[in-house]
């Protein structure tokens, strides 16, 4: 075609051709020419350096606005919640400064490859971490010798405490350096130090936000456990970790990571073992969907202040030192997530926000061995981990153990011994055997926590020479141990040891039944709970809502982990409960697992905020706490997931319903979990009131009202209230009624009479 046209036109479109060429060649990339810092990361943008108080705009790939902010004291700011993708510009207009294009990665497009995590080594001592977004994580590792002399079974802990300090010898022990040298180089985390003494090596991790580690702190945000991820496999690609596979251990806070972590799969990590945990956040923050005052917020609280810039207090020290990654790595701690506004902000449950934060909505996941154990009467964590224990459906095999008692019960012996036989069995891969010099070093550590000189079980793996016989027997071994009437010791009452236990193939136990008592007038013998519904027409029983109760615990002072702590379990005031109590049992009667109060309530306002409690009421006299459970009646709607042993709230907004004053309304009052044998002539005692004054650190944020308030409890034929307890049928005790008081988390007072106020 082109010969068809004269020489001045081919020679026209051969310029042209020649221009549009030109025009189309690619400009050379913008640098930028910010004086601040952008690090790329996963679905976040972290402005280091910049001027104090100046303003910063984001702006997306096609130049539009996205976030805007103001950089801090320190010349900080995040930007959060960012979509994947190439182009962010972060611009400083002011100062007539922008970034080089950007890029947000997505989680799953962050992995590194393997030689990102072999090319890190770690040594002896205090160090760092890299993780995939280059913010460095500070760790403490503690090896059972020189690295030259391993590979050695190792594991990881992780928290925002400060598990990573480095710290001078323990000096009680000062003396035994020279035949347990870890005395004279210990972790801070007494999970690390217990597995150190155990042959184990040990790496101690301070998550994002706190310490030396960089970061900004943001409760169990994608970062945070990403960072575990890289954590286990940057740790397990050392030479000196034996099979290059990792475990984790902890307690509550170092507890709950590993869960978190183990959701992300690591391929390096060998098994968990969490205790004293929560089943879910929201359980423990909103329990029966009351804003928990206490524990929940003041912990939140602590975890914030020390995520601040210096905010634990040994990170001077370490800047001092000439530490510049520790100094560098405050520059963006004062961006942390004000996680306490965020749960005042949220008194509902919210899917897209809580689904990630609920261990038990992710714990199917879990593709590890795992060993949880918990305490019924947990003043901290709480009771609910319960709804974990039927939820590991990935996991290759688990172990629970559970037993009444408070937060450090699952660093006793009853507990340790078999913690440690779960680490030897599956990251070890030895038999189990505890060393003799530790067996004679236990008391000492048992006494420094517990007070009391306990001894480590023997060994019950001695008749096996070879590991695979030893994990073979143990796999054959009930899941579920439950451990009864922990601190009735002769001699050393209060002292965390089991007088029996029992064990179980499942959770819930299988042979549970449903042991229904229903709320009655009292008859001629005081019996105001028995096996058939009411006959009375019309009949309830009144209480007034106590305002005060909320702000009211059951420890008079001291430490709820001391042996004979000062319980202050008040006897419930006249016209402020209602009270319901059963015939004297003509036989023990044992009972394991959750249970219901369904209740039909009448108030005169519109929300009720119940609180329900089981106690034994002894023949000789006394009453023995056993378990509570809470509800605000307009979250009574109950998701599918619910049992008649087990009413689970949606607590979602669209399924809030305030009563109606003066209106009959059914509700089903969780009871969390417990494991109990009332022993032959005891009754049970169910008492209805306002919550508080049955948890050593739990409050509660009562709904307020104008005036007074009156709720009703109906027990009549038409509005037949009851109690369903998890029997185990022919679980007796081999011992008789512990010592008042000696059980461990369990007060014990004087029985005392309760008359209710006719509704």
């Amino acid at each position: 075609m082109l010969r068809a046209m004269g020489p001045s036109l081919r020679s026209s479109l051969a310029l042209l051709a020649t221009l549009l060429s030109a025009g189309c060649a690619a400009p050379p990339p913008d640098e930028g020419n910010a004086s601040f810092q952008v690090r790329e990361s996963v679905l976040q943008l972290q402005v280091t350096h910049a001027p104090a108080g100046a303003a910063l705009a984001l702006t997306d790939g096609s130049g539009q606005p996205v976030q805007s902010g103001v950089a801090d004291a320190q010349g900080s700011l995040i930007f959060r919640h960012l979509d994947p993708g190439s182009g962010y510009v972060v611009r400083a207009d002011a100062l007539g400064q922008h970034s080089r294009p950007l890029r947000v990665m997505s989680a799953e497009e962050s992995r590194p490859p393997q030689s990102f995590y072999s090319a890190q080594k770690l040594a002896p001592g205090f160090g760092y971490i890299t993780t995939r977004d280059g913010t460095t994580l500070s760790v403490f590792v503690s090896l059972p010798g020189p690295p030259e002399m391993g590979p050695y079974p190792t594991v990881v802990n992780y928290s925002g405490y400060d598990p990573s300090r480095p710290q001078g010898p323990i000096t009680q022990f000062e003396f035994l350096c020279d035949q347990i040298p870890v005395i004279c180089a210990p972790p801070t985390d007494p999970s690390a130090l217990l597995a150190s003494l155990f042959g184990f090596a040990t790496v101690s991790v301070n998550l994002r936000g706190t310490g030396c580690s960089g970061g900004a702190y943001d409760y169990f945000e994608t970062l945070e456990l990403l960072d575990g991820y890289d954590m286990i496999e940057t740790v397990a690609a050392q030479d000196w970790v034996q099979f290059h596979k990792v475990g984790m251990t902890g307690l509550s806070y170092p507890g709950i990571t590993q869960m978190f972590v183990a959701w992300t799969r690591p391929p390096s990590l060998a098994a968990i073992t969490p205790l004293s945990v929560i089943g879910n956040t929201a359980t423990t923050l909103l329990p029966g969907g009351i804003l928990n005052s206490g524990f929940a917020l003041e912990w939140l609280n602590q975890v914030l202040n020390r995520a601040d810039p210096d905010g634990q207090g040994w990170e001077k020290g370490q800047i001092d030192a000439g530490d510049t990654v520790c100094a560098e790595n405050q520059l963006l701690h004062s961006q942390k997530v004000d996680n306490i506004q965020e749960a005042m902000n949220t008194p509902y449950y919210v899917p897209a926000l809580h689904d990630p934060l609920n261990p038990t909505f992710f714990a199917h996941a879990i593709d590890v061995p795992v060993f949880l154990a918990g305490s019924w009467q947990d003043e901290q964590t709480g009771p609910f981990f319960t709804t974990l224990l039927d939820q590991f459906a990935a996991s290759p095999t688990v172990r629970f153990t559970v037993h009444n008692g408070v937060h450090e019960d699952n660093f006793a012996p009853q507990v340790l011994y078999e913690w440690k036989s779960f680490l030897d069995l599956f990251v070890a891969r030895r038999v189990p055997f505890v060393d003799k010099e530790i067996r004679a070093l236990a008391p000492l550590i048992f006494n420094q926590v517990f007070h009391s000189m306990l001894q480590l079980p023997p060994d019950r793996f001695t008749g096996f020479t070879a590991y695979g016989d030893a994990l073979q027997s143990w796999m054959n071994e009930p899941r579920v141990r439950v451990i009864f009437d922990s601190g009735d010791v002769a001699g050393d009452p209060g002292a965390p040891v089991g007088t029996f236990e029992r064990t179980f193939g499942e959770w819930p136990p299988a042979p549970t039944q449903e042991y229904r008592l229903y709320l009655q007038r009292p008859d001629g013998d005081g019996v105001s709970l028995a096996d058939a519904p009411p006959a009375d027409s019309g009949a309830a029983s009144a209480f007034a809502l106590d305002p005060s109760a909320g702000a009211r615990g059951n420890l008079a002072g001291g430490d709820v982990g001391d042996k004979q702590p000062k319980w202050d379990w008040q006897q419930s005031q006249p016209g402020k409960a209602a009270v319901f109590e059963s015939a004297p049992f003509a036989t023990d009667m044992g009972f394991v697992g959750t249970g219901s109060a369904d209740l039909w309530v009448k108030s005169t306002a519109n929300d009720a905020d119940l609180q329900i409690t089981i106690s034994e009421l002894r023949p000789d006299g006394n009453e023995t706490y056993v378990q509570s459970g809470w509800l605000r009646a307009s979250m009574r709607k109950l998701g599918p997931d619910s049992t008649a042993l087990w009413p689970s709230p949606t607590y979602l907004e669209a399924d809030d319903a305030p009563l109606v004053p003066g209106q009959w309304t059914s509700a089903r009052v969780p009871l969390a979990g417990f494991g109990h044998v009332f022993r032959k002539g005891s009754r049970i005692r169910l008492t209805v009131d306002t919550p508080g004054g049955t948890r050593a650190a739990w409050r509660f944020e009562l709904k307020t009202f104008p005036g007074p308030v009156t709720h009703t409890i109906g027990h009549s034929a038409e509005h037949p209230s009851s109690l369903a307890l998890p029997l185990i049928p022919g679980l007796t005790a081999p011992t008789p009624l512990p010592a008042c008081p000696s059980l461990r988390g369990q007060p014990c007072r004087t029985a005392m009479p309760y008359q209710n106020t006719p509704g």
